[in-house]
């Protein structure tokens, strides 16, 4: 079997078609990461009059710090419960989109807008909606006896910065595993019935395991999500409050580097998070992808 090859007669021609892409690469991600990265080992003056080398000393202050070691397990709370849940709630939403028959495109077409809001725009939504003067959630919850007041109640904050990144997030989930079980074969599952076989069984054992490379890969995904693209959503509903209880990694290093000017501790944190997301994606590849089928 012969495999087709594409000849460029120009040799410069290839790492030109590609030379858009490595400027953007390097532009938006190894030039930042690498100024982050120098940064770390700075200690600057709020103002940039002057700079001192101080080593590892940004690093050492940090993990001597509670507040930031409080906002690690805010960030681990946060991303299980974000990962979880909006994984959990777009498979459930694709399983019964298969079984819709009429108004199918509808019913995807409407669970897939959510995707369209902004980060930002999504938290604002939620902070309206859960207000405890004006939001119609919590005076529903008030007229059920539950005292809500997310400005004051830190465990309040928290529910509702989950609430708002997983919605925002349940729409990309619910795409790729619609398409996942879409390509799942009918005669799969009928074998299954005839071998008597119940829905739920022939889910887990037949349907579930043929989807599960898409299930890992948004697993990563989502933990990838959390970690950075909810700034948006904290910044707009409780902008780390109350007491600092919502106030997760990606939003410490801009409430100290923007907020406090310490550029030297926030380049701190900005590199620490990254080598966590890094480390947690290779743990993942190294162990969980073992339980994929491909």
């Amino acid at each position: 079997m012969q495999t087709k090859r594409t000849v460029f007669p120009n040799k410069v021609l290839p790492y030109l078609l590609i030379a858009p892409q490595i400027l953007i690469t390097v532009v938006f991600f190894l030039w930042p990461a690498g100024t982050a990265f120098w940064q770390s080992f700075l200690r600057q003056d709020a103002f940039g009059f002057k700079t001192n080398f101080v080593w590892f000393q940004n690093y050492r202050r940090l993990f001597a710090d509670p507040l930031y070691m409080d906002a690690f397990g805010h960030t681990l709370v946060f991303a299980v419960l974000v990962t979880v849940l909006s994984t959990t709630i777009a498979l459930i939403l694709a399983a019964a989109a298969m079984r819709v028959l009429r108004a199918s495109r509808l019913y995807s077409t409407l669970l897939i807008w959510p995707y369209a809001v902004a980060p930002a725009i999504a938290g604002i939504l939620w902070w309206f909606m859960f207000n405890p003067s004006i939001g119609i959630v919590a005076y529903m919850l008030r007229s059920m006896g539950v005292s809500w007041n997310h400005l004051v109640n830190p465990n309040d904050a928290m529910v509702l910065i989950v609430i708002a990144a997983t919605w925002k997030q349940i729409s990309y989930n619910f795409l790729f595993f619609l398409a996942a079980l879409q390509s799942v074969p009918r005669s799969l599952q009928e074998a299954g019935a005839i071998d008597g076989a119940g829905p739920v069984k022939r889910f887990w054992t037949i349907v579930f395991p043929l989807i599960s490379p898409t299930t890992f890969y948004l697993v990563v995904i989502n933990i990838v999500y959390a970690m950075f693209d909810t700034f948006g959503i904290v910044h707009a509903t409780t902008q780390g409050g109350p007491a600092r209880a919502t106030e997760i990694l990606v939003y410490k290093v801009y409430f100290d580097g923007f907020i406090g000017l310490n550029l030297g501790s926030s380049a701190a944190q900005s590199v620490i998070l990254m080598v966590i997301v890094i480390a947690l994606t290779a743990i993942q590849f190294r162990f969980v992808e073992r339980r994929v089928q491909y």
